[in-house]
């Protein structure tokens, strides 16, 4: 049912049929304002107070209706309207900017859906496509953060994040069309080979990766590091018998970092036997080593473990040139692996002199993962007069030693062919390989 004016103002009112109500035309003058006041069957209340109520008709079940929202209230002071009656309420309008801020909700409420990610000090993008690009981003930062919060480092799940982030990272380079992307790819692919090779390294696997898994006492680099410690000892050592340049090696590596290192008299009776006083006399009368004041070589041969000697060597004081780089945690690791070489239990009991125990220990240091001495190719074996320098031999005596080695099970084999070592290590010393 419908409301409206006839064709001179006079109210009324539609039924569902359609036909006017006769009964709603009724006009009544207005005091002061001839205002014209319709009424009609069900109508509600008229206008009181100079106001209209709004006249509603339903043919329908009672219900909310948008004719009960409540107007817009008539600002003060309105007008009439022409006809004489009350002003009509203002349509009300839409604030200024509603829609742009109701879409600008709707994209918050989608970041707010997708995960928040980080990954190489970059923010990975909302938007960015295709969805399971991002989400792998998203997972790889999440997992390098988890990764450095463990409390032990696991090489191998290193290296395989290494590998995703490159595959990840080239991919989000050519979707975002970004050089520095790319570059970032290509670091990781790096950073994933040698993560894969420390790892090797540690576990003593071939090249190839189907050997044996050794436990290893140094890493590739620290094996680098052990044969610049020998090499310093081949020129530098200031006496050329075997005995001291055996007590030179193991002193340097106690005092490699600041010149300074604790012995006692297990440790020089284990490296020189009978001859220990002796050596560390001649090398105080040389001055390459320092005793404490009052204190002679007798008295470290009798300092016991939990009362140590330290003793200086005083080429490698801070103040002096730096032979060597290697921190504090290399430095204990080189001097373990040695102690271990010089003090094998094979080795002592084949009463194995002092020239004999470097040549073992120079095998160690200069042999492959898989055991063989030297380089490849021309390179493999080790040089005569390189051996016998260090270990204080004559070279045509290196095959004996070599022999006595072949004896006390630290080489395979071993055999002087055109001026070189040729061999491999026994597999019980494999975890002392150098890793060449």
């Amino acid at each position: 049912m419908s409301a409206g004016t006839g064709g001179r103002g006079e109210l009324f009112a539609d039924g569902t049929d359609g036909d006017r109500t006769a009964a709603t035309a009724a006009a009544a003058a207005g005091a002061g304002g001839g205002t014209r006041r319709a009424a009609a069957a069900g109508a509600g209340p008229g206008t009181t107070g100079g106001s209209v109520t709004a006249v509603t008709f339903s043919d329908r079940a009672p219900g909310p209706s948008p004719a009960a929202a409540p107007a817009s209230p008539v600002p003060p002071g309105a007008p009439p309207r022409r006809d004489g009656s009350a002003p009509v309420p203002r349509a009300r309008t839409a604030a200024p900017g509603a829609a742009a801020r109701r879409r600008e909700q709707g994209r918050e409420r989608g970041r707010e859906k997708k995960p928040w990610g980080k990954i190489a000090q970059r923010i990975v993008p909302y938007d960015l496509q295709p969805d399971v690009l991002r989400q792998e981003l998203v997972d790889l930062g999440n997992e390098f953060r988890a990764y450095q919060r463990s409390p032990e480092p696991d090489l191998a799940v290193l290296a395989a994040l290494h590998d995703r982030k490159a595959r990840a990272f080239a991919a989000w380079a050519t979707v975002a069309d970004d050089a520095s992307l790319r570059e970032e790819a290509e670091r990781a692919e790096a950073a994933a080979r040698t993560t894969r090779e420390m790892n090797a390294n540690r576990l003593g696997l071939a090249p190839d990766g189907d050997g044996p898994v050794i436990e290893r006492l140094l890493t590739r680099v620290q094996g680098a590091h052990g044969r610049s410690v020998l090499e310093y000892v081949r020129v530098r050592a200031p006496l050329p018998t075997a005995q001291a340049r055996l007590a030179v090696l193991m002193l340097t590596l106690r005092s490699a970092r600041a010149g300074t290192g604790n012995v006692t008299g297990q440790d020089l009776g284990g490296w020189l036997q009978g001859d220990a006083e002796r050596v560390l006399e001649q090398l105080v009368d040389v001055g390459w080593l320092r005793l404490p004041d009052e204190v002679t070589a007798a008295d470290v041969l009798d300092a016991r473990p939990e009362e140590p000697v330290q003793v200086t060597v005083p080429s490698l004081l801070l103040d002096a040139p730096r032979p060597f780089s290697f921190g504090k945690v290399t430095r204990a690791r080189l001097s373990g692996w040695a102690q271990r070489a010089v003090g094998d239990r094979k080795l002592r009991k084949k009463k194995s002199g002092a020239g004999t125990r470097l040549l073992a220990v120079y095998t160690a240091a200069h042999s492959r993962p898989d055991g063989r001495l030297g380089g490849a190719g021309e390179d493999e074996g080790l040089g005569l007069d390189a051996v016998a320098g260090l270990c204080g031999l004559p070279p045509g005596d290196v095959a004996e030693h070599a022999g006595l080695l072949v004896a006390a099970d630290w080489l395979a084999d071993g055999e002087v062919v055109g001026g070189r070592l040729r061999g491999r290590l026994a597999e019980r010393v494999l975890p002392l390989s150098g890793l060449l």
